[in-house]
């Protein structure tokens, strides 16, 4: 299964981007009842505006050491939400149980549809 998500974060600084990033896997991993054994891998996307630190650093740090992490930068698209951490995670998890997307701060625009669940 996989799960997706947002976050804006506030200064192309580390300490921005491993808090924002905190964030959202808190709140996917509390939103979703997940452990750390049933994530698979995770892809982290930023766009171009934030290259201080690496996404996948607040993960490990959150006990995500074990899992396979990625970091990538988005398509720098004219006009696209700036300051934008995306994950895309793969888990083991209920198939009954609907996914719980998350979009946080200012990146709750680009799924507003889902709004409804957050």
């Amino acid at each position: 299964m996989a799960l997706r998500g947002a976050i804006t974060a506030e200064r192309n600084e580390s300490q921005a981007i491993l808090d924002a990033t905190s964030e959202l896997i808190r709140e996917i991993m509390a939103r979703n009842e997940l452990d750390a054994r049933d994530v698979v891998s995770a892809i982290f996307t930023t766009t171009e505006d934030l290259d201080a630190e690496f996404p996948a650093v607040a993960a490990r740090r959150l006990g995500l050491e074990r899992v396979p992490l990625l970091c990538a930068r988005e398509i720098p698209v004219p006009g696209a939400l700036a300051r934008v951490v995306r994950v895309l995670i793969h888990y083991y998890g209920d198939e009954e149980r609907p996914a719980r997307h998350v979009y946080l701060r200012d990146a709750s625009v680009l799924r507003e549809d889902l709004e409804a669940a957050q």
